[in-house]
């Protein structure tokens, strides 16, 4: 297989790498502005602190000195935070609440005093002041972010928490930093004037902002990829790491990261070096565009649709689990709509099934009287018991509306297919296993079961959840269907098998696609109106509303050969 781990978009432009070559085009522009040198939370502080320090300024800022104290920052946001082991609120907070009003002034009021060089770095440093200043905005991914927090060498906004367990770091940045740090970030965008990759420690890149912003309207006007990662899990397989050609290093790899623009990376190829940005800039600075006015309308500046891969080929079930309706995430968690989402089966072994919904005339109060036990170790919950596990084959198509109990079973390759609030899983059983750290993955029983609907049974699921096709159009060479999701998602979902050329229009959203099926295919602009973009088995990629009118057709070893493409778009 040729999956494309490093998928960008081609550009020239101004490009620095190495700390001294940086440094060094710092002490030119110093010379005649003041440096200011803001972080997304999640960069090395010290690092870029320190090499900034060796041009000497009379005057060297470090916002964090400018903070309320930790304590005050702790109270301040733990509404927000709240004492729950996975879960918060979402913030209300701004960048502006984080500063000591007293520090600040005393600051700006020594900047003035000051003739001579003045360096400002840190989170939130743009806000200290916006006279006769070069801005340089140190960016980066929550992908990288979330492996720091592993590595437990990264601190949250204005709060050293590297010590805490990753599930509490990643609720901190989920709920309240992340927000705030975007927030920040897009209000200043286009007054940046050098953007910095810190996504690699000791390996800096510096481009402008004339290279960058060349670079974002390139990519919004074509098809593109965003940067795939992949992670270990407590039940993650060997399908990816064998097909996809990932580093060996890991015992698995159940996640694939293929589509989710919040997390991933957005790469550029500058003169042939590659530049990593959140994907997420993308959506902050052309939302309309990407989205169509009226997704952008429903859901502002976010990325609404994720596409990833879970892997339990030679691994195990994934946890018993259900998410909550819209009206429940609503009331506890602040956010907007909540986790629906869908199991499309892209490979399966042979006994591969996925739990779905509840049999026919269960006990309910059995249930959960069964599921407090195994809880509290005193037995082993059965699901089979209670759950309807139904055998997959390739090209199954599961849909899991709010509300529904299931799991995936071992033995298969699902393309998971949901809205974006990705972390509001209610795991009721995880079949007396450890997490990845040796210690017991947190259970929600009492949220999963306030949250069932207990009335998607047997006869419902086998209905209106299970591979609820609907032809929609056959011609020589291609055909479509409808394949969901369920009524009560705003997901459309559409298959196409093809062995000739096919005609794709955006219809005012965004379009997401993943090659089920075949080698490779090419997209193309019947009006050339961007480069023909390949695309390999696996790969999911995004194509912006604006595009309007792509074709796709099997290409090198897929021509003459059929292929299936599943497409994701908003329902308007």
């Amino acid at each position: 297989m040729n999956y494309d781990l490093f998928p960008a978009t081609d550009i020239d432009g101004f490009l620095l790498q190495t700390w001294d070559k940086i440094i060094e085009k710092a002490g030119e522009i110093l010379q005649e502005k003041t440096l200011v040198v803001d972080y997304y939370v999640g960069a090395d502080e010290n690092e870029i602190l320190s090499e900034f320090a060796k041009l000497n300024p009379d005057l060297l800022i470090d916002t964090r000195r400018l903070f309320k104290s930790e304590s005050e920052i702790i109270q301040m946001t733990k509404r927000f935070i709240t004492d729950d082991a996975l879960f918060g609120y979402v913030t209300n907070l701004q960048m502006s609440d984080y500063f000591d009003d007293g520090k600040l002034q005393t600051t700006r009021q020594e900047i003035q005093n000051c003739s001579g060089k003045i360096i400002i770095t840190g989170c939130g440093a743009a806000l200290v002041t916006s006279e006769n200043v070069c801005l340089i905005y140190a960016d980066m991914a929550r992908w990288e972010i979330q492996k720091r927090f592993a590595e437990h060498s990264a601190t949250s906004l204005g709060v050293d928490n590297s010590g805490e367990d990753v599930s509490l770091q990643y609720k901190r940045g989920y709920f309240n930093d992340w927000r705030i740090c975007d927030a920040h970030k897009d209000s200043f965008f286009r007054k940046i004037d050098f953007f910095l990759d810190t996504n690699c420690r000791k390996n800096p890149k510096l481009t402008d902002r004339e290279t960058f912003f060349k670079g974002i309207e390139k990519t919004i006007k074509k098809p593109f990829r965003v940067a795939p990662f992949f992670a270990p899990a407590p039940w993650g397989g060997q399908f990816m790491k064998r097909t996809f050609g990932l580093p060996e290093d890991e015992k698995n790899y159940g996640w694939g990261f293929d589509c989710v623009p919040e997390e991933n990376s957005l790469l550029l190829k500058i003169n042939g070096t590659l530049f990593e940005l959140p994907a997420m800039n993308l959506t902050l600075l052309k939302s309309r565009e990407l989205l169509g006015e009226a997704v952008e309308a429903r859901f502002g500046k976010q990325f609404p649709i994720r596409f990833d891969m879970l892997d339990t080929v030679e691994g195990g079930n994934l946890s018993f689990q259900v998410h909550p309706t819209t009206q429940f995430i609503q009331q506890n968690f602040g956010m907007h709509y909540t986790q629906d989402e869908s199991y499309y089966l892209l490979h399966t072994e042979e006994k591969a099934s996925v739990f779905i919904g509840l049999k026919n005339n269960i006990d309910r109060e059995k249930m959960i009287a069964d599921l407090h036990s195994a809880q509290r170790g005193e037995t082993m919950f059965e699901p089979e018991k209670y759950a309807n596990r139904i055998p997959a084959k390739r090209h199954d198509h599961f849909l899991i509306p709010g509300g529904t109990v299931h799991c995936s079973g071992e033995g298969g390759l699902v393309l998971e297919i949901s809205s974006t609030p990705s972390i509001f899983t209610f795991k009721m059983w995880d079949w007396g296993r450890l997490g990845l750290d040796g210690k017991p993955r947190p259970i929600n029983i009492e949220r999963g079961v306030e949250v069932i609907d207990w009335k998607r049974d047997t006869d419902y699921t086998k209905k209106n959840l299970v591979n609820a096709i609907t032809p929609v159009c056959r011609e020589n060479g291609w055909c479509e269907e409808k394949t969901g999701l369920h009524p009560n998602e705003f997901i459309e979902t559409r298959r196409h098998y093809f062995s000739e050329k096919i005609e794709h229009f955006t219809n005012g959203s965004l379009n997401v696609l993943n090659l089920a099926e075949g080698e490779e295919v090419i997209v193309e602009s019947p009006e050339n109106a961007f480069e023909p973009f390949v695309v390999h088995y696996a790969e999911t990629f995004i194509v912006p509303e604006n595009v309007k009118h792509y074709s796709i057709r099997p290409y090198g070893l897929s021509e003459g050969r059929r292929c299936i493409t599943v497409k994701a778009s908003v329902r308007i």
